[in-house]
Parts: structure tokens; C-alpha cells; sequence
């Protein structure tokens, strides 16, 4: 019997081949193409005629769920698996309604993505875990799998609420992608009058205050008033690293105290605390992988026990050497959201 063969469609290379890794470990399956973008993936998939399709959303040139309507059209065998860090209902929704047969969340790939394969590949549905109490709705493309249920909308019951708190990671290519996504999230935290610690190098923190002072809002109040606290990353490693490796409790007393602080010193009731900044992925950088995988899951630890929204930040060149694609996914699984830009 003939292996099933797939067809990897995603443009950010480190995450194409930890994919096609995760599916080339397994002898039953046959990865006969990649492609980069959403039309190179209808040619290959016309060309190649792959039994299944993994496909990024967002994709160059043609969006994913744009060439997986065309797909469906011409290689009409093909079963497509949306691959993606993309979560909202909305987007999850309209990639079922092209009548795909199944959605895994990219940062869950690692232990999900073959489930989700041999599940297709059987005639089957699969949707990331993540997503089971989420209701699919308005899936009206005859082609669509019948097991979608078909309501006024996508919504979460009431078991599946999303997580209050954030654990976030942003991958980006330059400075200016840097300071874009960091002073959203920046805004977002003063504008709500919440309190936002800043743990960066000297020169993020300055191309901070003048992004944000370039689309209008003043952060000298904030300063005063001890909403906006900006803090050194190297100064504050120093104060929980032993032996090239974060210390739990120190890091602990350290970030537990600073938090405290922010919220009792700010002026305002009902406050909540974020955190931005960058000491795992200074750690990454160093060449201390281990280390910044460590400190991810102990922010993760603090998120949970002081309910505080956390951005992290990490520069994507960072991840194009051979174990990039290993320790990309360990880093994403480290946090409750990923984008990139």
C-alpha cells in the first residue's frame, strides 16, 4: 500500500522543517513538497497531488484560507490541515468553511500535529484541543466534514473560557517590527491605567518612549505616577541567574517583590500589573537555550500566581540554525499565544 503523502505549506523556515521533521519520523508518511507562500502551494498541490495539505493562514502573496478554496477546486482529493498560531473564532471558522478537515494550533503541533494527520488521513476531523469547546458554526460549504455543527456562531461554552491572563510571545524580523508590537502592547496597558514593567536593554527602552511618543502618548504621567516602570535586563538577570541558570526562588522573590511594589506604589484602585521585555530571549541569544526555556516556564509560573499579562520578545534570526525549529517549538509551547511580524 502506497504511503499517504503530504504537501508542508509555511513560509517561516525554522517552523516548515521542525514540521516536516515531526511527519519524516514516521515511516508511514511521505513528504513530497513545501511551499512558501499561497501560490506556490496551489501549484504544487496541482503539480504533486499530495493526499494531504498542511497550511499556514497566513501565508505571502495568497492567503491560506484563499489558496485552500482554489485547492479544494483543482485537487479535489486533497485533504487540507490548517497549521496555525491563529485562535479567534473568526479565523478558525472561515478556514473550516473552505471545508478543511481539521485546525491544529501551530504551538501545539508538537504533540498533536501526527494525531491530527493519521486522523485525516482516515476520513476523520481533528481540532486542536484547545479548541474542542468551541462550537463550529456556519459551515456551509457542501464539501465541509458533517461532524461541524452548524449554529448561529462561533462561541466558547461556558467550561472553555479563554484564559484570563496572557502569556505571549512575539518573533520579529527587525527594530521596527520590535517597537510596532511592543508599543501596542505598551499602549493598550497605560491606556487602561493598568501598571506595565519594561525589562529591556537601554536602547529598546529609549526606541519605546519614542514610538510611543511618536503616535502621541505622553508616558511622563505614567513615569510619575509609577505606572510605567522601566527596569535594565542585565541588572535584573543578575539578580536571579546562578550558574548560567535562573534560580526559582530567587527569581521568584525578585519579580514576586517588583510586582507587588508596582501595584501597591501606583496610584489607582483595582489595578493590574503587565510585564514586556526580554530576559529569556537575551538568554537565547547568549547561546543559553536551556536557560531561556527554563525562565519562560517560570514567567509562565508568576502569570498564574499573580495574574499578571506578560509579552516576551524574540528576534526570529535567532532560530535559523539546525536545532532552531526544536527549540522554536519548546519556546512557543512555553507560552499561551504566539505572533509574529
Amino acid at each position: 500500500m502506497p504511503r499517504p503523502t503530504i504537501l508542508v505549506v509555511e513560509d517561516f523556515a525554522p517552523i516548515r522543517r521542525f514540521v516536516c521533521s515531526v511527519l519524516e519520523s514516521r515511516s508511514e508518511y511521505q513528504v513530497i513538497g513545501r511551499a512558501a507562500d499561497g501560490l506556490e502551494a496551489i501549484q504544487k498541490a496541482e503539480e504533486l497531488q499530495p493526499d494531504v495539505i498542511l497550511l499556514d493562514i497566513s501565508l505571502p502573496k495568497l492567503s491560506g484560507i484563499a489558496a485552500a478554496r482554489q485547492i479544494r477546486t483543482r485537487v479535489p482529493k486533497a485533504k487540507i490541515l490548517f497549521l496555525s498560531e491563529n485562535t479567534s473564532p473568526g479565523a478558525v471558522e472561515e478556514a473550516l468553511r473552505t471545508g478543511a478537515s481539521g485546525y491544529v494550533v501551530k504551538s501545539d503541533a508538537g504533540k498533536e500535529l501526527l494525531g491530527a494527520v493519521e486522523a485525516v488521513i482516515q476520513g476523520g476531523q481533528f481540532v486542536s484541543r484547545r479548541l474542542e469547546g468551541w462550537i463550529f458554526t456556519d459551515v456551509t460549504d457542501t464539501r465541509a466534514p458533517d461532524s461541524y455543527f452548524r449554529t448561529a456562531r462561533l462561541a466558547p461554552t461556558p467550561q472553555e473560557e479563554a484564559p484570563r491572563h496572557r502569556h505571549e510571545v512575539l518573533f520579529y524580523s527587525d527594530e521596527a517590527e520590535f517597537l510596532d508590537g511592543f508599543t501596542d502592547f505598551v499602549a493598550a496597558v497605560l491606556k487602561a491605567g493598568n501598571v506595565l514593567l519594561v525589562v529591556a536593554p537601554e536602547s529598546h527602552r529609549n526606541g519605546l518612549v519614542s514610538t510611543l511618543q511618536r503616535r502621541g502618548l505622553d508616558i511622563s504621567p505614567a513615569i510619575e505616577q509609577g505606572h510605567y516602570i522601566p527596569l535594565d535586563v542585565a541588572e535584573t538577570l543578575a539578580t536571579f541567574m546562578v550558574n548560567d541558570m535562573p534560580d526559582p526562588v530567587r527569581f521568584f522573590k525578585t519579580m514576586g517583590d517588583l510586582i507587588v511594589r508596582a501595584a501597591t506604589v501606583a496610584k489607582g484602585e483595582h489595578l493590574r500589573v503587565a510585564v514586556c521585555g526580554e530576559c529569556a530571549s537575551v538568554l537565547w541569544a547568549q547561546g543559553k537555550a536551556a536557560a531561556a526555556v527554563r525562565l519562560e516556564q517560570l514567567w509562565g509560573e508568576i502569570v498564574k500566581t499573580y495574574g499578571v499579562d506578560i509579552l516576551c520578545g524574540y528576534r526570529l534570526i535567532e532560530f535559523h540554525d539546525n536545532d532552531g525549529p526544536d527549540m522554536f517549538q519548546r519556546i512557543c509551547a512555553a507560552h499561551t499565544a504566539v505572533s509574529s511580524r
